[in-house]
Formats: C-alpha cells, structure tokens, sequence
C-alpha cells in the first residue's frame, strides 16, 4: 500500500479538535505534541522511563519498545497475523505474541481459574509467540506476569485485529477488548482493534490492508508513550469500516448503546454435533468399539453362566415410606445467535455511527464512569496532535 493509501482523507473531527502539528511524519520530532520545557506530564500518564525499560528487558538486547499481541479470535487467526507482519515490518518495536490457541470469540473478560492453562511456543517469523489453552484476559495476564517472557511491563498492548466490529454493548461481550481491557487494569497502554467483517462482502486481504492504516495511530502512540504523552486511564478501541482501504479517516468517537439483539434458537437432538458428527468422522472408532462391546457382552454372559448363584434380597423404600418412581430426565438444546437491530441514534459521533459511514471510529473506553468527560477529553487533545502517514494531522 502506497504512502497517499495510507494518508487519512476528511478526518470529520469535532472543532474542538482542529489543531494540526507543523510537517514531520509519525517519527518525527518536534511537533506540537511534544512536552514544552517545564509543562508537567498528563497525570497518570505512563513515564518515558517505563517504555524504556520494557526496551531493556526485551531479552534480545534489542533497544526497540515491546509490543505485547493478543487477541480473540484465536493464533491462527488471519487477523491476528496481518496485524503482527505489518508491525514486524515496520521494525519499530520487538513484538511478542501471546494469544488464545482457538477461537475465543464473545468470551468476555473470562479468566481460568479451577483449570491448568496449558502454553505452547507457537512460529511466528520475527516474532516471540506462544499460544494459550486460555481466554485473551488469561493470554494478557500470563504475559504480564513475568512467568513467561523476560519482560514485564511491554509499551503497548495490541488485542486484534478481530473478525466483526467491537462497537456499543458488544464491548461486554468481546474477547477482544477484554484482552485490551486486562492491560488497561494493569496500567499498560492498549488498543483494541477490530474490523467490520460482513459475510459475502469482505475478504482475508483486507485484514493486511487493516493493518496498515492504523500503523500510523500505531506509531504515535508508542512514540508519544515514550514521552509521557499518551493519554492513561483509558483504552482505545478502534473499529475498522468493511473496506479498510477506502476508509474516509479516523475519527474520534464516543461508545454508543448500539447492541445485537440475543436470540436463542431450539435445535433438534440429531442435529447436535456432540454424538452424529464425532462419530461420522471417527466411522472405524465406531466400528471398533461395538466389536469391543459385543465381545464384553458375550464374555460376561459365559461368567454369569458359570458363576455359582446366589439370592439376594433387597427393599427399596422412597421417601415417607413410598415407593421411588424415576424422575423424567428433559435434555434440549440451544444455539445463541446474534440479529442486528435497526439504529435509532443519529448521533455522528458514536462509534457505529462513524463505522457505517466509512470511518475508523476511534473510541476511549475506560474503567471509572465518573472520569469518563476528563478522559475523553485527553484522548481529544492526544488523537488532534497525531501526524498521518501522509505528513497531516488527525483533524475535524
């Protein structure tokens, strides 16, 4: 993807917002975001010293900032893939994956806790990986830990990129952003990062070209991270339109009470793959083990036949003296899916909203609902003084 793909076109900011930095691309220094001599740093801002030393614990003597990967869809997911060659190739920072080993889609902010989590190393070329028997939460807790990594306090937390928008109350459900979430608990800068997949329209390619256009969002936030000037308290969700390569710009948005409705559908007892499936696929295990219970059986009946008898008498008395009758045992079974329901929100600044309308909704998600003014608003000032590939400014 060229550099004018990559440059953000009519970036429909709020005014409040149109404060453009002077030249310099994402790696440039002295734009206006950079801390003037005796400004103190945002508070609760991560210190430059922090990055540094995520550096210097890389394990590889490498003094590039850690990028710490997750996500919910699984290692071998696409998504996660593309995500993971576009920062490898961009060689700013060391990055290390730590992922669920399946797919571990609307799994919430889940964590393992009366199971043993399995880790197995996993081959990603120019990357560290491990894949988790575990929920992202579980992948970004462990990572953090100190147990599996060398390090323990990485720049920045990746969780992505997802198959399907993360947008409203879907954030409650999302592996995803929980896996972004953990990081934010930890008081490590994350992103959450998730394309609009829709069925029949979108393609595997255009989770590479996801990837790249938020490089430049990417960049900017390790880079003023190691400035102390990346807003804390927050995370930043950043949902990606259906066709990422005619986006019409990032735009800072606000969480909307968008939601799918849950409907749960009866499904009949033949069509549950526990039994009919495992069994169809696995046709000489079948065959196998009836032979074994015809031989059981008849080995038994020889036993029976010439085993000495004996008379037992046994009474069998209920509850008050009655008789025990056997209590009908109601199995059924059930399938969640998820209906889109018509938006009634006309608000533009709202996540969905900005999605639909061919934008990167960029949204700060936090933990404390009463600072959620002030951190939207430090998140304002940070994204207005973010340069894109293309030289320009993230403005209204």
């Amino acid at each position: 993807m060229t550099t004018d793909s990559m440059s953000i076109k009519n970036n429909h900011l709020p005014p409040s917002l149109l404060t453009a930095l002077g030249g310099g691309g994402v790696d440039g220094e002295g734009g206006e975001g950079d801390a003037k001599p005796g400004e103190e740093e945002p508070q609760g801002a991560p210190s430059s010293s922090s990055a540094a030393a995520a550096a210097e614990e890389s394990g590889n003597g490498s003094k590039k900032p850690v990028v710490l990967v997750t996500n919910g869809d699984g290692i071998g997911s696409p998504g996660l893939a593309a995500l993971v060659e576009a920062l490898i190739r961009c060689g700013q920072c060391d990055v290390h994956v730590c992922a669920p080993e399946s797919d571990k889609s609307a799994s919430g902010h889940a964590v393992t806790v009366r199971e043993t989590v399995a880790v197995t190393s996993a081959e990603f070329h120019g990357a560290t990986a491990f894949e988790v028997s575990g929920t992202p939460a579980d992948c970004v807790s462990l990572a953090l830990s100190g147990v599996l990594f060398s390090w323990s306090r990485p720049a920045l937390v990746i969780s992505g990129i997802n198959k399907g928008s993360n947008c409203g109350h879907h954030i409650f459900y999302s592996g995803a952003i929980a896996g972004a979430r953990e990081a934010l608990l930890c008081g490590l800068p994350s992103f959450a990062i998730s394309l609009n997949w829709r069925k029949d329209e979108s393609q595997e390619s255009d989770f590479k070209d996801a990837a790249e256009v938020c490089l430049p969002l990417i960049h900017a936030a390790i880079r003023d991270i190691e400035k102390g000037l990346f807003p804390k308290n927050c995370l930043l969700s950043i949902e990606i339109p259906t066709s990422p390569s005619t986006n019409k710009g990032f735009k800072l948005t606000r969480q909307s009470l968008w939601r799918s409705s849950l409907s749960w559908q009866s499904v009949s007892a033949n069509r549950h793959p526990s039994a009919g499936q495992f069994m169809s696929m696995h046709q000489s295990l079948g065959v196998q083990l009836a032979q074994l219970g015809r031989d059981a059986s008849a080995a038994g009946a020889a036993r029976r036949i010439n085993a000495p008898r004996k008379n037992v008498e046994i009474e069998s008395v209920g509850a008050a003296g009655k008789p025990e009758t056997q209590r009908e045992v109601v199995k059924k079974y059930f399938r969640l899916k998820f209906l889109e329901k018509e938006q009634e929100e006309l608000n533009e600044d709202l996540d969905f909203r900005a999605l639909e309308n061919g934008c990167i909704a960029v949204t700060p998600l936090h933990l404390n609902l009463r600072e959620g003014s002030e951190i939207q608003a430090s998140a304002s000032e940070w994204f207005a003084s973010v340069p894109t590939g293309g030289g320009e400014a993230l403005r209204g």
